[in-house]
């Protein structure tokens, strides 16, 4: 980790000038593994400039962990709001993934987890076994809807 500069600034736009009107600290540091320039503005003045990238660049990856909560546990809202209630629920929501996974090697499935997820939130109350759920065989039912079926570039 490179730092190029380590300034004391003041922001000089009127608004914001107004919010926040006290000094700043301005480190630009280049981060080889992804090969960009990056600056941060910190009111942190005690720790030296390298420990301050590294600490923004360990913050990046905590959004990028959050980002994937989001993306791949389907959590679209908690339903507690203290941090006991939001620990469960993402640990919950971990569990679950993990086990999928787990069902999706075991059964050796093609489909992804998000489609084994929605298979599993549609059929959660009918009594079938599991493997049968989530394979997707090609069944004479759907050849039969489709022999009925007017083709319209025939």
């Amino acid at each position: 980790m490179v730092v190029r500069s380590d300034q004391l600034v003041r922001l000089a736009g009127f608004s914001s000038h107004q919010g926040y009107p006290e000094r700043l600290r301005r480190i630009r540091f280049f981060d080889p593994e992804n090969r960009k320039w990056l600056v941060f503005l910190t009111t942190n003045f005690a720790l030296p400039a390298p420990t301050i990238a590294l600490l923004y660049k360990c913050r990046w990856q905590v959004e990028l962990f959050f980002k994937w909560i989001k993306q791949h546990l389907r959590i679209k809202a908690f339903y507690g709001t203290s941090e006991n209630a939001v620990k469960t629920e993402i640990w919950i929501a971990v569990a679950v993934y993990v086990l999928v996974a787990i069902v999706k090697k075991r059964l050796h499935l093609q489909a992804s987890l998000y489609t084994i997820l929605q298979v599993l939130s549609v059929s959660l109350f009918e009594k079938m076994p599991l493997a049968q759920a989530l394979t997707f065989p090609r069944d004479a039912e759907f050849d039969d809807a489709a022999g009925n079926q007017l083709n319209l570039f025939e």
